[in-house]
Parts: structure tokens; sequence; C-alpha cells
């Protein structure tokens, strides 16, 4: 699994999205124990700092030691630089595997076969991302145009699995449940623009172009989106199972 974003580490943790407590509160309605929980690709901890108030030992990893850096300490939660599919975690240790936002960028049958050895027999692994956001009517093309057209080339291929909510990922575990949320936010468009260059893509274009793709909307993102506020929404889906 290659590093997307440690250079965007600070931006990341400020402009990316957390989840809603009915998020959380449907894994923890379908976790039987609550001692020991995985945090995977766990990022700047947003979800970790979470289940560390429900669980009695959290372990978080990430590939990214930048990532890492920007996640809050807790004396529960055990940050590991590690890869998905080959962790430091002990066999058969685990009530709940989470992945937020990063099971597409795995080797997915290396990872469940991680997720099978670490886990107890009825634990619970749940993956989940969010798709591509919606603003307005006037602003949704121009969003839908920079993604899908400009920022194309720029996008792992791994990026278009979010598209088909997973759809293509293999997910070998019993009870199988799908389930959506929707975050809302309240967004300026300057908070928006720093959104944008939280992609992988955009961090890519810079690096080979040496400039920042988001301003070739900036203007008229700004102008579009007006000097108030406005209400963005990122459709979540969820997938859980047993193992």
């Amino acid at each position: 699994m290659l590093d997307r974003f440690s250079t965007q580490a600070e931006l990341y943790a400020r402009y990316r999205i957390d989840y809603p407590p009915e998020l959380y509160e449907f894994l923890l309605a379908h976790t039987l124990h609550r001692q020991r929980a995985w945090d995977c690709a766990t990022g700047n901890g947003q979800v970790a700092v979470v289940l560390a108030e429900h669980f009695q030992h959290v372990d978080a990893t990430d590939i990214s030691t930048a990532q890492l850096a920007q996640a809050p300490e807790r004396a529960n939660i055990a940050y590991q630089v590690s890869a998905a599919e080959h962790t430091p975690l002990p066999d058969a240790s685990l009530d709940l595997v989470t992945v937020g936002q990063a099971v597409h960028w795995f080797d997915a049958e290396a990872f469940n076969q991680e997720v099978r050895r670490v886990t107890r027999p009825g634990a619970t692994v749940a993956e989940w991302g969010y798709g591509l956001v919606q603003v307005h009517e006037t602003l949704n093309p121009l969003i839908q145009q920079f993604y899908a057209e400009t920022m194309r080339p720029y996008w792992d291929a791994n990026r278009w699995h979010i598209d088909d909510e997973y759809a293509r990922i293999p997910f070998p575990f019993e009870a199988v449940q799908h389930t959506q949320f929707l975050v809302r936010r309240q967004w300026s468009a300057a908070w928006f623009l720093n959104y944008l260059r939280t992609w992988s893509s955009v961090v890519k274009y810079e690096k080979q172009h040496g400039q920042d793709p988001v301003q070739l909307i900036a203007e008229q993102m700004t102008q579009l989106w007006g000097p108030q506020e406005r209400e963005v929404q990122f459709p979540v889906f969820l997938r859980l199972g047993k193992v």
C-alpha cells in the first residue's frame, strides 16, 4: 500500500470530515464484546479516539508517520506504523475491526486474511467510505467536473471503488449488513477549497506540475458559493459483517 496522504497530513486533520454518532451507535450495537478494537488506516486517529471511549484498548495503525503525528494521545490507544495486511497484533485478540475511507487502497485478500488472524470468533468487521460531496445545484456540476474530468488522470484506479460503494472488493464475512449515513457540515468557500486540497489526486497533480490545481476552479467556485456558509453533504456507505 502506497502512502498517499502524508504530504497533506495537516490539511487532512483539519479539513476532512468526521463521522456521525449514528455510525458509531450502529457499530456498537453489533459488537458483542468491547475489550479490544483495531482501527486500521487510522490516519489522524479520529475513529480511534471515539472507539477509545467504549473499548478497554484500541490498536490504531497507519502507514503514514505524518498522519499519526496528528493523532490525539489517549491512555488506551496504541498507535503503530503498520501496513494493513501485516500487523504486529496478536492472534485472536480483537472484538472489532474498523476501516474508514481506506479499504480501497488495500490488498483485499491479504487484509481479509489478516483480519481473520487477529479477530476472535464472532468479532465485527466494519468498512465504510464516503462518496462525492454534494453542495447545491449551482455548484455540483463544477465539483463533478473537477472530480471526474480535471482530476481523473491523477486518481489512482483504486479510487473508483468508492463510486460503487466497494461492490467489487471482497468481503468474505458472515451476516453482512449494508447501511448508509449522511454527514452534514456548514462550510465557507475557503474551507471547501482546502478540503479539495486533501484529495490524493490534487497532491499528485501538484507534484507533477508544480502548481495547485484547486486554483483552476477557485475563483469560479468562490463566486458561485458566495460569502455565506453553505451546507455540504457527504453520503457515507458502510458494510458490516461477522468473523
